[in-house]
């Protein structure tokens, strides 16, 4: 059996279709890999992976004005800008609401295969009619990366989302997932 996080979970479906609830039961039962872990067991360059997920490390730039960021960014990025990007950060959502984001998104989907091939094509544009999207959009500097992207397939975006691996800044998931609900119910 290889030890990459996401190659065990996959070999443990034995290839079947396996509810959220068998996910996330295994994702318990193989432990919360250490994010440097995920990062260096799959594909990596030092720029997003346009029309995936990405993890990274990150250190904001303004992180001593901010109420609180998250250190291991889960990204499907949207738009460059001159020097970084702005994308959708999965991690602002509890597992739940990630859930039905991700689910908004496949219908972006390039084929219906949802293989290691398929890539979201979506913008903020056609994102942000979506309440559930505010919370997530978050700018990323270049210069503030602390580490390369590794790229998350389509096939493995649920895993990814499953995954308890947020790693907020002075404040606790609690209270990011709270301030997310209450930017969601503002329109």
């Amino acid at each position: 059996m290889t030890n990459r996080y996401f190659d065990k979970l996959e070999q443990a479906t034995g290839g079947r279709e396996k509810s959220i609830r068998w996910f996330r039961d295994k994702i318990r039962d193989f432990g919360t890999p250490p994010p440097l872990q995920l990062v260096n067991e799959g594909e990596v360059r030092p720029y997003p992976y346009w029309g995936r997920m990405n993890f990274f490390l990150y250190d904001a730039k303004y992180k001593d004005k901010l109420p609180y960021w998250d250190r291991f960014p889960l990204v499907l990025p949207l738009e460059e800008t001159n020097n970084g990007f702005i994308g959708l950060n999965f991690h602002y959502l509890s597992i739940p609401m990630r859930l039905k984001l991700l689910n908004i998104i496949t219908d972006f989907a390039t084929d219906r295969r949802f293989d290691e091939d398929t890539r979201i094509n979506t913008t903020y544009r056609q994102l942000k009619r979506h309440p559930i999207v505010k919370p997530t959009i978050k700018r990323y500097l270049n210069s503030k990366l602390d580490s390369p992207f590794r790229r998350i397939n389509v096939d493995e975006m649920m895993m990814a989302v499953l995954l308890p691996i947020q790693q907020f800044q002075k404040q606790s998931e609690t209270k990011v997932y709270s301030d997310s609900r209450r930017m969601m119910a503002r329109r």
